[in-house]
């Protein structure tokens, strides 16, 4: 329970994390890469910046219980077809496409992305699209930008996975704030996107 000035006593949120060094955190940190990005380009779009969104899973419902009218529930649903990947939008006049991972150790496997989520990759960088894959380590706090040809490529050459050494070494470490949570396309703007293109 906490306290507050009235008296009252409000139960506390349990799930909360409680870190016990001494860091700033911006909101609940968590780590939860889709919520990151998610508020990071809502962000983007209210300081119209960029028009980058989450794409939606194809399902195709089967059934649906009706209890009453108010409360219709999915209880029987499945994939229609594979998707490609997360994120897609506009930046500065430029297709933005990309995948976003979390991994608790220190790589990411590539079990844990399709082939066909590769080969999407590989036709947006073939026609002229900026992508890549985002790549959270949660247990240390840090998120890379990696460029879709070195994932696409080390894919390949039937690597196992990207180490996290790799994404330090072949990515960028994306800078975490506030509003934007993850300001990545200043990754794109300097790396991507030079003055003149």
């Amino acid at each position: 329970m906490v306290n507050y000035p009235n008296k009252k006593k409000q139960p506390v949120n349990q799930n909360w994390p409680v870190h016990e060094e001494k860091k700033l955190y911006t909101a609940y940190r968590g780590m939860n890469l889709e919520e990151d990005l998610n508020e990071s380009n809502r962000a983007y779009l209210e300081q119209d910046i960029a028009v980058i969104y989450k794409k939606p899973t194809p399902i195709q419902i089967v059934k649906v219980d009706y209890p009453r009218r108010a409360a219709a529930k999915i209880v029987e649903a499945y994939y229609q077809k594979p998707s490609t990947t997360d994120y897609n939008g506009l930046y500065r006049g430029h297709y933005i496409d990309f995948e976003a991972k979390e991994t608790k150790v220190d790589y990411f496997p590539f079990k844990n992305i399709s082939e066909h989520q590769i080969l999407h990759l590989e036709r947006v960088l073939k026609h002229g699209g900026i992508a890549f894959l985002m790549l959270a380590f949660t247990s240390r706090e840090e998120v890379y930008l990696i460029d879709a040809s070195y994932v696409t490529a080390s894919y390949r050459k039937d690597e196992k996975k990207i180490t996290y050494v790799q994404a330090q070494t072949y990515g960028h470490l994306v800078r975490q704030g506030f509003a934007p949570r993850l300001h990545y396309l200043e990754i794109l703007d300097e790396y991507y996107l030079k003055e003149g293109s």
